[in-house]
């Protein structure tokens, strides 16, 4: 049985949910959405990959 190739963007999208959710869950500042100085590149860090996978999955359709 082989693996599965590892799907590099998925996996950077899913870590980086797992770091914005960790911060999330710490940081009250981040939880009144007004993400700190901190959390702001965690946040967007997500955003962007998460566009980014999003994107290729409509155009695989």
């Amino acid at each position: 049985m082989t693996a599965r190739p590892t799907d590099d963007l998925y996996v950077r999208y899913m870590k980086s949910f797992e770091d914005s959710t960790t911060h999330l869950g710490a940081c009250s500042a981040c939880q009144a959405e007004e993400p700190c100085e901190t959390g702001a590149p965690i946040h967007e860090r997500f955003t962007r990959l998460q566009d980014a996978y999003l994107a290729r999955q409509n155009k695989q359709r």
